[in-house]
């Protein structure tokens, strides 16, 4: 499968990892005990662990959800491309300094023909993929330490982002599985992600 990177793809796609993941960073830097500490800054040795792990669950959750969109569409012979949202990205940063957090970072967009069947595919893959990061995260809930925090984070917010995107309102996957698939496929998917998402928050949560 040949895979096409268009002009601008490359930064799009890091620059939407990064910028997410600094929003993060400072979201849950604001949500930590280091808030409640009177002092000036917050210890670099912190900031650095929260940003690596951020990269590598947030950052990675997200990076592998859009490529799967794109892979699965290049798959059916489709023309497919990322595009950052710079607006929304920069909402993001600000929001998480604010200690809110809504992220909307871009989409794949593609164009061609396609059956109803691999239209949804397309749309599935992406919270497919944050279902098998949360397995591939799970072992690492018992290492303890920064690992252990690491993979807590990788667990709840890969959950988060497989049930948040099968939601069957606008842009969201779940509601181009639904216009594809019809209620029956939809619902068979939407039950397992959500109920994976509410189990990773319930039982895994956030480590902060």
């Amino acid at each position: 499968m040949n895979v096409q990177f268009y002009p601008g793809e490359r930064r799009d796609i890091v620059a939407a990892w990064g910028l997410l993941s600094i929003a993060f960073t400072f979201f849950i830097i604001r949500a930590s005990p280091y808030t409640l500490i009177p002092r000036p800054t917050v210890p670099l040795s912190y900031l650095a662990t929260v940003f690596g792990s951020t990269l590598a669950t947030v950052g990675v959750g997200f990076l592998a959800h859009e490529l799967a969109h794109k892979l699965t569409a290049v798959r059916f012979g489709q023309d497919a491309i990322f595009r950052a949202d710079y607006t929304m990205l920069g909402l993001a940063v600000v929001g998480g300094l604010a200690g809110f957090l809504f992220a909307a970072p871009g989409a794949v967009h593609h164009r061609g023909y396609i059956t109803p069947r691999e239209h949804g595919l397309i749309a599935v893959a992406g919270p497919v993929v944050n279902l098998a990061l949360v397995v591939g995260f799970f072992p690492l809930l018992f290492a303890g330490g920064v690992l252990g925090a690491t993979g807590q984070l990788g667990v709840t917010i890969n959950g988060l982002l497989a049930g948040f995107n099968m939601i069957p309102f606008g842009p969201l996957d779940g509601a181009t599985v639904r216009r594809q698939w019809g209620t029956a496929g939809f619902a068979a998917v939407f039950i397992v992600c959500a109920g994976t998402a509410v189990a990773s928050l319930l039982f895994v949560g956030f480590p902060f």
